[in-house]
């Protein structure tokens, strides 16, 4: 009844909330995606999104959609490899961002290897910075991670903004050192707080420093300062700062990235192939999912 190119045109205008990002990832026209959009909305008659000329969003419908959407081209991919008789196997070194710890990607990554166990799938999770740095130096052959503001390279899977957060109860004392929370170099969300902060003549100080996301969380959980932090994975126990006490952060791009768009693709190499395969097929996994990638891993749907 629904058409898988139109679903994935769909998943992916529901991610990143913009007919031109949509287009950008799927290497489509503007026109194609709305005209898959619109085909998709005269199949279930129904909504699926409301617009104007500065905003995307899903309707309630929409919503619905996605998990319909999901398991619709999921079941599509395994008759697709169980017909075909490709089975994946060989190693995998994938790479996520500390950000997604607390998310669902657990399941996502979960349901990738039900699917292809003859995958050996090897996870590293750490700061965007140095996934980036990793995956040049040909130690990944798939990551999940923010990308630099500016920067085009990677398949965008989600958009969001950055926000100060804290424990509610924290109070900042705007004639005092702003008390900073945050990632070691060469964590992204840490440039773009000092950045921010030294644009606009706001001292600040180190109140805590960690690579483990448990620990910031903790120390802002304590009350010990304020962390950039990813508008949509806000941890439970936090939130924004309110705004006129800082200056804006901006927006935040989380991508997909191959070894291939580094010029580490080493097809000719003795496993080189099966793992460029087994990436490209994880990396549709995610795309398929990306709309679960910020949402808490206890949260159903």
């Amino acid at each position: 009844m629904y058409d898988p190119g139109q679903l994935r045109t769909f998943l992916a205008v529901a991610q990143t909330l913009s007919f031109t990002g949509a287009a950008r990832r799927l290497g489509l026209r503007q026109s194609t995606v709305s005209q898959h959009v619109r085909r998709l909305e005269d199949a279930t008659g129904r909504p699926l999104f409301t617009r104007d000329t500065h905003s995307v969003e899903l309707t309630e419908d929409g919503e619905a959609m996605l998990g319909f959407a999901r398991s619709i081209l999921a079941a599509h991919e395994r008759a697709a490899a169980f017909f075909g008789g490709t089975r994946l196997r060989g190693r995998l070194r994938f790479g996520a961002s500390e950000d997604f710890v607390l998310t669902r990607l657990p399941e996502i990554l979960e349901a990738f290897r039900r699917d292809h166990p003859e995958v050996d799938l090897e996870l590293t999770v750490e700061l965007s910075g140095i996934l980036h740095e990793q995956l040049a130096a040909g130690r990944l052959d798939l990551v999940l991670a923010k990308r630099r503001t500016g920067d085009t390279h990677g398949r965008l899977v989600w958009q969001s903004s950055l926000a100060w957060i804290g424990a509610p109860r924290l109070r900042l004392d705007p004639d005092r050192p702003v008390p900073l929370i945050a990632f070691p170099p060469p964590a992204l969300t840490r440039a773009r707080a000092l950045e921010v902060l030294e644009a606009h003549g706001r001292s600040w100080r180190l109140a805590c420093t960690s690579a483990s996301l448990s620990a910031l969380i903790a120390a802002a959980r304590a009350g010990l300062g304020v962390m950039a932090h990813t508008r949509g994975l806000i941890p439970p126990g936090l939130v924004p700062v309110r705004a006129k006490l800082l200056p804006e952060l901006g927006g935040v791009d989380f991508v997909l990235l191959h070894a291939r768009d580094h010029g580490r693709d080493h097809a000719g190499e003795r496993g080189g192939t099966a793992a460029r395969e087994a990436a490209d097929a994880l990396a549709a996994a995610i795309l398929a999912s990306g709309d679960r990638l910020h949402r808490p891993a206890a949260a159903d749907g």
